[in-house]
């Protein structure tokens, strides 16, 4: 294994296996209204442009996970999340610090997001990490209740 970061709770943070994609599938829809599929998580961790970290212990039980996508020399936050019994525990963090670590060896100089303007703790994780909100996109998340949310488009600069 060539990529390895340290976590949190004695985890470790390393790139997605393709057998690790219904663990991140269960996840995602923990912490989502629309989950993603294991199919979906699958196409991820096999394409090369969407670097996939997950945050384990030694027997590979994953607490969390984060998904890029690079084009050129931006990328995109495409989802972040932790099982619910390991929130509070800093793995966002820890998550986000791998993903930039790694994107260094990379021509990547900006990266973006999208997140809920409602998801406060979410946010103060990205402003945490040098994010700055520019824009919002209205009705870009769906609610259970048929409502849309409105996203905060979120960048930082990595040069």
């Amino acid at each position: 294994m060539d990529k390895l970061w340290l976590a949190p709770q004695g985890l470790h943070i390393e790139p997605a296996e393709p057998s690790d994609a219904a663990a991140l599938a269960k996840i995602h829809a923990g912490s989502f209204y629309r989950g993603w599929s294991s199919e979906e998580f699958s196409n991820f961790i096999a394409d090369k442009a969407t670097p996939t970290y997950v945050a384990c212990d030694a027997k590979r039980r994953i607490a969390g996970f984060a998904v890029i996508r690079t084009v050129l020399d931006e990328a995109e936050l495409l989802t972040i999340a932790v099982d619910k019994k390991w929130r509070n525990k800093r793995l966002g963090r820890a998550l986000l610090d791998a993903v930039f670590a790694d994107l260094l060896m990379s021509p990547v100089t900006t990266m973006f997001l999208e997140v809920d303007e409602q998801n406060t703790p979410a946010i103060r994780l990205y402003e945490h990490h040098g994010f700055k909100a520019v824009s919002k996109r209205k009705g870009y998340y769906p609610r259970p209740d048929g409502s849309a949310a409105t996203a905060l488009v979120m960048t930082r600069d990595l040069g």
